[in-house]
């Protein structure tokens, strides 16, 4: 079991910086391993039954993939955009799961921990290292029923776009209306296509 201030380290050399957000994220991803049983690293056998959801895109998010070794690629990593500083952590193999909610409170209690320290962010940095866990962290335990879609391993189930062809996979494909459609061409996307398709981009301008 790695200690706290070597995943700190660790953590923001993978991030970029050392801020609260790694503070905050290593912290809570050693209770949620801790709550299921996972060592820190998880060895490799309890990397394959553990699936972590994030709530935000923010530095915490860095740290708790960081520790617990969850990828985006390996499917063990599971993005849900609710803009809340959460994360829940399942154990496929036995169907535990934990939900854990930093505190906005504990922003408050930053000066009672590290009274002597005036900046503002230096001063959470140090006090988020001194609170207790249920100063910090709201826990409940959770139901989390994974689709077969979402599990980590090879992809076992593709479809064919009926509008724009595009192959889809991981029953990423919606019914609508009756076609068998991508979600872009069902719901529209986050881009505009200005044109047609660029042919292997090699005749764009630099």
């Amino acid at each position: 079991m790695e200690d706290f201030e070597t995943l700190l380290r660790g953590s923001a050399e993978a991030h970029g910086h050392l801020c609260p957000g790694q503070v905050i994220g290593v912290r809570l991803a050693m209770l949620g391993c801790s709550l299921l049983g996972v060592n820190v690293p998880p060895s490799l056998e309890q990397l394959k039954n553990l699936l972590v959801y994030v709530e935000i895109d923010r530095c915490a998010t860095d740290a708790i993939a960081y520790v617990t070794g969850v990828k985006l690629g390996r499917r063990s990593l599971k993005f849900v955009d609710h803009g809340i500083m959460a994360a829940t952590f399942v154990n496929l193999k036995t169907g535990k799961a934990f939900r854990i909610v930093s505190r906005e409170d504990s922003r408050e209690l930053a000066a009672q921990y590290a009274p002597d320290i005036k900046d503002p962010h230096q001063q959470q940095f140090i006090a988020y290292k001194r609170m207790t866990l249920d100063e910090l962290f709201t826990v409940e335990e959770v139901v989390v029923e994974v689709p077969p879609g979402d599990l980590p391993g090879p992809s076992r189930h593709k479809a064919t776009c009926q509008r724009c062809g595009i192959v889809v996979r991981d029953n990423r494909e919606v019914d609508h209306n009756g076609l068998i459609l991508c979600r872009p061409c069902a719901f529209g996307t986050y881009y505009r296509p200005l044109a047609g398709p660029v042919k292997g981009g090699g005749d764009a301008e630099a």
